[in-house]
């Protein structure tokens, strides 16, 4: 059989793994592959303006799309800058392929020019990594590679490549022996669904805390969820990340849960008799102070990631498998047995009593644009165009989740675990490029937007028309709320002084640029955005010192809600100031 170079192998694994896009930026020590890349015309390659761009783009990609991003970076500074990528990732269980060059592997260990020991840097960060020796071996490790990042909890996979060993040659018709290095959750336990299944049925106060398992489960996983409500009768509600999984128009949706969440669905988890926590991980911002969380519930568990079963939350029934599986098992033996709809009448009255609060009101205004209102019209803009919705970090990724709603799954990107600045953008173009005929937009603020700010220009290249709706307060506001609130208004470094002009740089990089101060206006802004075909920059100035409510303090329990800026300011008791 022929030989062919590392690089030429890597190529032909990609392309039999089914890639169609690789989000990278060229640099010596890949130079070989991109040689390859060049040579061959079933892989796309996308030049972004900085690794950390690629790998959120990729991230993007895979979040919209439900397959694999591929990341192709440079030894170094290439990989070094792709790692808050791969660690944003990792914490959301996104799955990548990251590809890093290396120095030849006679140089490692030597200092060499743009050595860094990426694998090592990797190490706590993906959910597995390889340095390749032999090009021999490099077909099988890619192969594994791919399995490892989408099975099971899925996660970022890197491979070091060195560069002699992509310039090295290596027999076509070599086969390694497929090497198992995981075993992975499928179907759960038959007496642990029938276990679950009975609390269920027997629960006078039960809730479905869903998560962003069961988006990575994919699209039946979703349809199994709003089947199980509806047999049960139980309301749901959701972590950041799982947004979309239940739709937000449903019957028994109680809203997000957490720090932001809606009082309804904390009082709700507060007060449940059974709590069934369905592809979610149990995140400080989820859970509050541990000893106050879900106090009197039988907690049900069921994830794919055995580690994370009772790592911080004590569970009564953990079931260790893939949650749409799991799901589809409940759903069975519920119809089995014949199990009739709980009216919970009592309960829903309960939460009745806790959604009339209307913890999501704000005050209104008729000379300045709310941004709470600024999401509104969008989501009213564009509830019938199915869009997808990337943001960056800080206020205006809350209050996106909070008046931005979602039916469906996979159209929600945002970076959860690690909060990363910057996200939003590239994840936009990652998710074009996999939707081309979709409506994308980044809801942004001004301060997060300019961490990767350079990828418009990558926007502009591939005449991707995705739009950027900045809520433009002038602040690094989630940083300048928690100073007012917990540093008595010390206001320290979060003032964004020497702001761009939006619209010029829009115009710059040939997008639209659009700004927009009149409430009056807004509607007709918006629609200006949506009609127009290429990129759209729009700055969206909104009220310079609006406060994200609801809100629970750090270490605060569910019980603990400040609602509005009136519990701040005076109404609240010494100790819930303390909580402050």
């Amino acid at each position: 059989m022929p030989e062919k170079s590392g690089a030429e192998i890597l190529i032909d694994i990609l392309v039999e793994q089914g890639v169609d896009t690789v989000f990278g930026y060229p640099g010596g020590a890949v130079l070989p592959i991109y040689d390859a890349l060049f040579q061959q015309k079933k892989i796309k390659h996308v030049l972004v303006r900085h690794e950390a761009g690629a790998a959120h783009a990729a991230e993007g990609y895979a979040r919209a799309t439900g397959k694999p991003g591929v990341v192709l970076v440079t030894s170094g500074p290439g990989a070094t800058n792709a790692v808050t990528g791969i660690a944003d990732a990792f914490m959301d269980s996104i799955p990548l392929i990251v590809l890093t060059g290396q120095v030849a592997t006679n140089l490692i260990g030597s200092d060499a020019f743009q050595e860094a020991d990426t694998v090592g840097i990797t190490r706590h960060c993906s959910k597995h990594n390889y340095l390749v020796k032999d090009p021999a071996e490099l077909a099988t490790i890619v192969r594994e590679a791919f399995s490892i990042a989408t099975k099971g909890r899925p996660g970022p996979v890197v491979i070091d490549i060195p560069k002699n060993v992509q310039v090295a040659t290596a027999s076509t018709d070599v086969k390694r022996p497929a090497r198992t290095r995981f075993t992975y959750a499928g179907e759960a336990d038959y007496a642990e669904i029938n276990r679950a299944v009975e609390l269920i049925a027997n629960a006078k106060a039960p809730i479905l805390y869903t998560g962003g398992g069961i988006i990575n489960s994919g699209p039946a996983a979703s349809e199994a969820l709003r089947e199980l409500a509806e047999l049960t009768g139980a309301p749901v509600t959701s972590t950041l990340m799982g947004l979309g999984a239940y739709p937000a128009s449903g019957d028994a949706w109680l809203g997000m849960l957490g720090m932001h969440g809606t009082y309804e669905a904390n009082m709700a988890m507060n007060q449940c008799d059974v709590m069934v926590c369905l592809g979610a991980r149990f995140d400080d911002r989820v859970t509050g102070r541990l000893d106050a969380f879900s106090p009197d519930s039988v907690k049900i568990h069921v994830d794919i990631d055995r580690s994370s079963m009772n790592k911080t939350v004590r569970v009564d029934l953990p079931i260790v498998a893939d949650v749409g599986t799991a799901m589809r098992q409940m759903i069975d033996v519920w119809k089995g047995r014949k199990y009739k709809k709980q009216s919970l009448e009592d309960w829903w009255a309960r939460i009745a009593g806790w959604r009339a609060v209307d913890c999501l009101s704000y005050p209104g205004s008729t000379q300045e644009i709310m941004p709470q209102y600024a999401i509104e019209r969008l989501f009213e803009a564009t509830k019938d165009k199915s869009p997808i919705i990337s943001t960056e970090v800080g206020q205006h990724q809350m209050w996106a989740a909070q008046h931005f709603h979602f039916d469906a799954p996979n159209k929600w990107l945002t970076s959860g675990g690690l909060g990363t600045m910057g996200y939003g953008l590239p994840a936009a173009i990652g998710a074009q490029l996999g939707n081309p005929n979709a409506l994308v937009i980044d809801i942004a603020g001004e301060a997060s937007i300019q961490m990767n700010i350079q990828e418009m220009a990558t926007a502009t290249q591939y005449r991707l028309p995705v739009k950027v709706f900045i809520l433009n307060n002038e602040w690094m506001g989630m940083v300048r709320q928690w100073q007012e609130l917990t540093y008595e208004s010390r206001y320290s470094e979060s003032y964004s002084d020497s702001l761009p002009d939006f619209v010029a740089l829009a115009e710059a990089y040939g997008w639209k640029g659009i700004r927009c101060d009149d409430p009056a206006k807004l509607d007709d802004a918006i629609a200006e955005m949506l009609a127009y075909d290429g990129p759209v920059m729009f700055d969206c100035r909104v009220h310079k010192t609006s406060n994200c409510f609801p809100m629970i303090p750090s270490g605060a329990a569910h019980t603990d809600m400040i609602l509005n800026a009136d519990q701040v300011s005076g109404t609240m008791d010494d100790e819930a100031k303390a909580l402050v």
